[in-house]
């Protein structure tokens, strides 16, 4: 391929495909000069072939064959036309892959070829038919004309060849992926975990409306089968939502462009449950226009309550008795100028349930976002008299995997109970129904915590008490465990050997971290705001878990969900692995246990694997946690503390000399854990202790 024809690559997509830091891709520009000249882009953010660029990996012995997934998301990420441009034209490939797969009875997972993989040629005829079978004539999918077709041969031949790797379906799920975490700032994104929970509340549905449903992540959530509709102002996000629905459903599907308020693309049409997670704090929502709108059933929304004229819409979408279950900034509960609509609500009965997430459990991550269930009332029917209210945040930690199915399964079933018996007892503090009669008062304030009463005094006083036992057997190991401090005062003065020349005699594996993940396990699978199952562990079928640079510091588990389709890519920690954020302003190392092993290394992780005849890895970690190596390996940018992990040092010292310091840094290791416990625990004694004191249980 001659230099330029082909496609290109930047410095950060050089370190993808070699597994390496960015700062090693500069460490090759300036010390080998064979390595290729850039064809673009500027001086600080250059572009290579990428043809060039892999054969001189190959030469140097740095990578082997560049997998597919790689090569072509580097053509993607350089397409003249854009990232969204190119990643529809390659979903509609994939379409036509599936059709003909489906057409030849051939296979649609891993391992599968379909005609089109086969073929390097694809006609825009070809594609434009496959879209309109699957996405009916109306869709918002741009097909592109021949030449533009002709144009992307080499990147639609990498797709085949990606499809036939991962499944045509996990193939479009690893590219979009990719494409949402490049730019995570530019959407707003449902995660998975809510978006399941959101299609569980709503029950089981034939036909299922997203009024503003972005990427498709919450239609993607319903129930395997049902006809899917949505609606998305931007045409980019909508297409790729039309396209993953296409590819990922069974049933059909209808996605439309437009402002579902002001341009209702599905007003002839009643969904069985309409799924929705709206824009938050819209001014131009359409007050003025939309003065006389006979959606408004429960009142004119105020100018500054977009959402609550997205939960009229709702409403008037979905059939008598349908459900409706949007995702909602906790203020609408409980905002002066929106009381007369939820008060109207609530009488009628449309307003069944009102369930507080956890802070981080879907973004804006910083505040616990509400959802709300609504049943759009018969005609004639008696209007429920009780209303459903449920806090999770005491349930389920944000970043804790376990507590949130936890949280899921008890809002699931305290919902379904409800449900079938129009009242529940409930938990205290947790969840109870109260009669709608009783928030019928000049707030009409339905934040659940100001309505659920506190546990009882004794239960709280046994808990509390079993903290503190709990704390003073944690004090006690700290104690235990506290090191002797002294020794001589002696400095030792030994020969150094860094990181890199470790790595370069093999001393070491050294690897980066690429893996996406849904960034703390309350999204509980896949990417943000995707709604996909996440990657799935060969052995146990559950979704595969990454190890994020949160983890280390907070010295917890993998909290992290992997991309889907992007597991065969990733490097999976084992047990004794020292792993090392890139980024902070202090030293932080630690080594993989057993419990930590087959997770996924999160992106801006690094990763050192010793040779056991070699180098011992506590005595490794230890001395790479030193603040004077730090301080001689990092690097300052205005907002953040870089770490070249190669330029990090560790004397050159006997075997049997590195197991003795090593058994000194376990034990500071099984300290610092301990203290870590302690300072839980002594949290959470404090807090309980204080709240006794406010409740009055305490005298």
């Amino acid at each position: 391929m001659a230099q330029g024809d082909g496609a290109a690559v930047t410095a950060g997509g050089i370190a993808r495909l070699a597994g390496v830091g960015r700062a090693a891709v500069s460490n090759w520009r300036r010390r080998h000069a064979d390595f290729p000249r850039p064809i673009g882009g500027t001086d600080t953010s250059p572009t290579f072939d990428l043809a060039e660029v892999e054969r001189w990996l190959r030469d140097e012995g740095k990578i082997g064959q560049v997998p597919a997934r790689e090569r072509v998301w580097q053509q993607i990420e350089q397409d003249p036309d854009g990232i969204a441009p190119a990643l529809q034209l390659v979903g509609s490939f994939l379409v036509l892959m599936q059709h003909q797969e489906h057409a030849g009875a051939g296979p649609d997972g891993a391992g599968g070829s379909g005609k089109a993989a086969r073929e390097t040629r694809v006609s825009a005829a070809a594609l434009a038919s496959a879209l309109r079978e699957r996405l009916g004539k109306d869709h918002p999918v741009p097909v592109p004309d021949t030449a533009a077709v002709a144009a992307h041969a080499d990147l639609l031949r990498g797709v085949g060849e990606l499809a036939a790797e991962l499944g045509v379906r996990q193939a479009f799920e690893f590219l979009m992926g990719r494409h949402l975490d490049s730019g995570p700032r530019q959407y707003t994104l449902t995660p998975p975990g809510p978006a399941e929970l959101m299609a569980q509340l709503a029950g089981p549905a034939d036909r299922v409306l997203d009024p503003a449903c972005g990427f498709g992540g919450l239609l993607r959530a319903a129930r395997p089968g049902a006809v899917l509709l949505g609606q998305e102002a931007d045409p980019g996000p909508a297409g790729l939502a039309a396209l993953r629905l296409a590819l990922n459903s069974r049933g059909p599907v209808d996605i439309q462009v437009g402002d579902s308020l002001r341009a209702d693309a599905f007003g002839g049409s009643d969904a069985d449950a309409v799924l929705c997670h709206p824009p938050f704090n819209e001014r131009n929502w359409g007050y003025d226009e939309l003065a006389y709108d006979p959606r408004w059933e429960y009142g004119l929304p105020p100018r500054t309550e977009s959402e609550l004229a997205w939960v009229q819409h709702a409403l008037s979408r979905v059939r008598e008795g349908g459900t409706v279950v949007l995702l909602m900034p906790p203020a609408a509960a409980s905002r002066r100028s929106g009381r007369r609509i939820r008060a109207d609500l609530l009488r009628r009965g449309a307003l069944r349930a009102v369930v507080a997430l956890p802070a981080g459990a879907a973004p804006p991550y910083g505040i616990p976002l509400h959802l709300w269930v609504l049943r759009r009332p018969g005609a004639g029917a008696p209007a429920p008299q009780q209303l459903l209210l449920v806090d999770t945040g005491g349930l389920a930690d944000a970043g804790e995997k376990a507590s949130w199915q936890a949280l899921h399964t008890a809002v699931a079933d305290t919902w379904r109970a409800f449900d079938r018996e129009g009242a529940v007892d409930g938990v205290p503090g947790v969840s109870r129904s109260l009669q709608v009669v009783e928030l019928l008062d000049d707030d009409v304030d339905l934040t659940p915590a100001r309505h659920l009463p506190l546990r009882a005094v004794g239960e709280g006083a046994a808990d509390l008490a079993a903290v503190r036992e709990r704390l003073t057997a944690a004090l006690g190991r700290s104690a235990e465990l506290a090191p002797v401090v002294g020794g001589s005062a002696q400095t030792a003065h030994w020969s150094l050997t860094s990181v890199g020349e470790l790595a370069k005699a093999g001393a070491l594996l050294l690897r980066t971290g690429t893996a996406i993940s849904a960034g703390t396990a309350a999204a509980s699978g896949g990417y943000a705001g995707t709604g996909h199952a996440g990657t799935r562990d060969a052995a146990t079928g559950a979704a595969r878990a990454v190890l994020t640079e949160h983890d280390i510091v907070a010295g917890g588990p993998p909290s992290g969900v992997l991309l889907d389709g992007d597991d065969r890519e990733q490097v999976l920690v084992e047990a004794g692995d020292v792993v090392i954020p890139a980024l902070g302003r202090a030293a932080v190392t630690r080594v993989v246990d057993r419990s930590g092993a087959g997770a996924a290394l999160g992106r801006g992780v690094h990763l050192l694997r010793a040779d056991p005849v070699s180098l011992d890895p506590w005595f490794l970690a230890g001395f790479l946690r030193g603040t004077a190596n730090n301080r001689q390996a990092s690097s300052y940018t205005s907002t953040a503390t870089r770490l070249d992990v190669r330029r990090l040092q560790v004397p050159r010292l006997p075997l049997d000399d590195q197991r003795r310091y090593g058994e000194r840094f376990r034990a500071l290791a099984a300290f610092e854990d301990s203290l870590r416990s302690v300072g839980r625990l002594g949290e959470q004694l404090l807090q309980g202790l204080h709240d006794e004191l406010t409740d009055g249980s305490a005298k």
